[in-house]
């Protein structure tokens, strides 16, 4: 007998902590063999306002409007799947609803504790809370037996509320069966439409209704949001994980959560960037952006290679190039608006890497953007998704050394003043004087096929070394150039095709742009330049002061001259030059000591 009362405690505690689960008021409950699973998206759906993210202008009109009694008699919800439609929806006939046990309460959106139609609403079970769904049921005759209804009191609740699911779905003569009751409802009837599809909603229906548009989730608070519940649910994530998720959600709170669910289950409940990238078909964020900085800087070799080695671990071709895109577009920003680091949706390696990209022209990044574009497309309808991969790649490798319209214009110009001609023309320079259509295909293609050949002359240049670079300058005779390297450059990073750097304070703000259009127009071909934030190395006039200090401290300490100063009080150092002689120096004496270089001072 003793049993089955404890049996049956068991039974009823089991059930009221997955009630109270259910209303997010307790921790999570591991499912047991009799307790079905509830995927996240339902287990963690708002119950109350205060539970909605991302929609606080929706919220504070509400709460306005419900303070001063200025409820009106429908609203319609937009916005893109999984925002929270249809939940808002729920809250929202349940804050008209709210009714504590004792009698008390009315309209409201502040619901500290249960009412006692709240739970039956937000289960889609109160009588007087009717939910049908549009896209199941678009014809008129579905229309008239709801608006038949409608002039029937509630059997409990203070509103009778009708909640149109995809209200878009109906059809026209539905929709005007609606038009005179949305319009003069009885004083008892609510309505409130949700759909995704706003446009295809009649004017009419949306002149009778208050429009709420639900904003997408900032990636910012989904990843909060998300963060919150792998703590309620015992589930360790990192953030590149969760800026993973927030990114492939697209600022869909229900979206998120599937995935959420889905990684977790794919991780055995512990989930990471990689688990998250391997689940979703992802290429490596790093290596992306490794595969970005081949293709700027023209080495087709290896992004080829790299985007192999990316899709024989499973990465989409598509993707791949849709990553390209979305990194080309963060960099642009970034060079546009620097703060758009700080967003939480940016993983570390673009954070700290995509810095490094932003003094590549706009016009560069542009192109990139329009090529990646079509590319995207192109890959989607081929046979072979890899094989016009590989094809985009080649093309926007090569056009990122291609000129803009006005410096192709400019090298038309520079021909046709200079007198070349085509092998075509005649002898006489037919070809430079004949700027007709025919003509200008001519010296266009030969204009276009200069920077194409860059990358073939690319090995016959190199510059290894930073002191490389300061002698090919004063090789160019480029003394300005010269001068700023060795005056306002303290040195990061440098290898061949890329030179990182930190300006000295007086640097001039084109520094970057001025230093990579040398470059390439001494090696043929685009080197990254870049500003970096780590402080530098000295710049090489002040290794240069510093030395010169050293060494006339040297010479000051040295016995000789301190007895030249002894003998001339007012002496000073004013150069230090070396001995250009013949003599071995250990056969160098004391008589052999130059002391022109002394600037004699005597007083009278």
């Amino acid at each position: 007998m003793s049993e089955t009362p404890d049996s049956v405690t068991e039974i009823d505690h089991q059930l009221d902590s997955q009630t109270i689960s259910m209303f997010g008021d307790a921790p999570s409950v591991a499912p047991s063999p009799t307790t079905p699973y509830r995927v996240l998206a339902r287990k963690y759906r708002p119950q109350t306002f205060d539970d909605l993210i991302g929609q606080d202008a929706m919220v504070q009109t509400l709460s306005n409007a419900f303070e001063t009694g200025r409820i009106p008699q429908a609203w319609i919800l937009t916005g893109v799947r999984g925002v929270g439609k249809t939940t808002t929806a729920r809250i929202l006939a349940r804050g008209l609803n709210y009714l504590l046990p004792d009698g008390t309460g009315g309209p409201t959106i502040h619901m500290p504790t249960e009412g006692v139609h709240c739970r039956a609403i937000m289960e889609s079970r109160h009588v007087d809370i009717l939910e049908m769904d549009a896209a199941s049921h678009t014809g008129i005759d579905d229309v008239k037996q709801l608006t038949d209804g409608v002039r029937y009191s509630p059997a409990s609740a203070r509103y009778k509320v009708y909640i149109i699911d995809e209200v878009h779905m109906l059809s026209d003569k539905a929709f005007n069966a609606f038009l005179k009751t949305l319009e003069e409802p009885p004083p008892h009837a609510k309505f409130i439409f949700a759909t995704t599809e706003i446009r295809k909603v009649p004017v009419t229906i949306l002149s009778r209704c208050q429009r709420f548009d639900l904003r997408r989730v900032e990636a910012d608070v989904l990843v909060n949001h998300l963060r919150k519940i792998c703590v309620a649910e015992g589930v360790t994530i990192d953030d590149e994980a969760l800026a993973l998720i927030a990114r492939a959600a697209e600022g869909s709170v229900r979206d998120s959560l599937s995935l959420l669910d889905q990684g977790i289950a794919h991780g055995a409940g512990k989930v990471d960037g990689e688990t998250v990238r391997t689940m979703l078909g992802l290429a490596d964020r790093a290596r992306v952006i490794d595969l970005f900085e081949s293709v700027m800087k023209g080495d087709v070799a290896a992004a080829l290679s790299e985007l192999r080695a990316q899709y024989d671990l499973g990465a989409d071709p598509r993707t791949i190039l849709s990553d390209l895109a979305e990194f080309t577009h963060f960099v642009t920003r970034l060079k546009v608006v620097p703060e758009s680091a700080k967003d939480s949706s940016v993983t570390e390696a673009e954070r700290d890497r995509g810095a490094s990209f932003t003094a590549l022209p706009m016009r560069v990044l542009s192109r990139a953007w329009q090529i990646l574009l079509k590319g995207i497309s192109e890959v989607a309808e081929a046979p072979k998704p890899v094989t016009a991969a590989e094809m985009v790649l080649v093309r926007l490798a090569y056009a990122s050394d291609l000129p803009t319209p006005d410096e192709a214009l400019k090298m038309l110009t520079q021909e046709s003043y200079s007198g070349s001609s085509t092998p075509s023309g005649g002898p006489s320079g037919g070809g430079g004087a004949r700027m007709t259509a025919n003509g200008g295909l001519t010296v266009a293609a030969r204009s276009e096929s200069a920077p194409m050949r860059a990358p073939e002359a690319a090995p016959t240049m190199r510059i290894d070394r930073f002191e490389d670079l300061i002698a090919l300058t004063a090789e160019k005779r480029d003394i300005s150039l010269k001068t700023a390297l060795e005056r306002d450059v303290r040195l990061v990073r440098f290898e061949d095709g890329r030179f990182e750097f930190a300006p000295s304070p007086e640097a001039s703000p084109q520094l970057a742009a001025d230093i990579g259009k040398k470059l390439q127009e001494w090696t043929g071909r685009r080197w990254i330049v870049a500003v970096s934030s780590e402080q530098g190395q000295e710049t090489l006039r002040d290794v240069a002061e510093k030395a010169k200090a050293t060494k006339l401290d040297d010479i000051k300490s040295n016995p000789l001259v301190q007895a030249a100063f002894a003998h001339f009080p007012g002496a000073q150092i004013v150069e230090v030059r070396d001995l250009l002689t013949t003599t071995e120096p250990e056969n160098i004496d004391d008589e052999s000591f130059d002391f022109s270089a002394l600037d004699q001072d005597f007083d009278d």
